[in-house]
């Protein structure tokens, strides 16, 4: 199972693909992040992001993505953007049929940690012991990517038992 995990953003936007092996180990099959330039117009920077997305998709063949939802931004204009590039990664993945979760901050930090409080370098460290990875990930984004796919295996796992349990 390959799982692709999003961190959104209009700037940069966060990307990590994580395989479930059958032995239920995670490794991580690559990570980094999309850049849209400063000084293309919105419109611009929402067509790359999508394009990329895709591209990416298409390189790795996931079943599965995952979206970081937008929890609480303080600054209005930051949460419009954010929402803007969740809305075009969610597009990209459904078009390309992935089976898509979507998670908040504190659901990401209770499936990679253990504690919704968690603070941004304990998930980081998590993210790396969990992959086997010698470093934590960077840029934070794209850290935080595999963090979100970490988490929707983890989700994935927990409702395929209790789909099991129904039959």
């Amino acid at each position: 199972m390959i799982v692709l995990g999003i961190d959104p953003g209009t700037a940069i936007t966060g990307f990590g693909f994580v395989q479930e092996e059958q032995d239920g180990t995670l490794t991580v099959m690559e990570y980094g992040v999309i850049q849209t330039a400063a000084h293309l117009s919105m419109p611009k920077r929402l067509v790359e992001l999508y394009q990329r997305i895709k591209e990416i998709i298409l390189l790795h063949h996931p079943e599965m993505g995952a979206v970081e939802k937008l929890f609480f931004q303080r600054n209005v204009r930051t949460a419009l953007t954010v929402g803007q590039a969740r809305g075009v990664a969610l597009l990209a993945m459904a078009e390309m049929g992935l089976q898509i979760g979507e998670y908040t901050p504190l659901e990401v930090k209770q499936a990679v940690v253990g504690y919704g409080g968690a603070d941004k370098n304990q998930v980081q460290q998590m993210v790396r012991t969990i992959l086997g990875l010698k470093e934590i990930p960077q840029p934070d984004d794209a850290a935080d990517a595999l963090a979100v796919a970490i988490c929707h295996l983890h989700s994935a796992r927990i409702r395929g038992i209790y789909d099991d349990n129904e039959e």
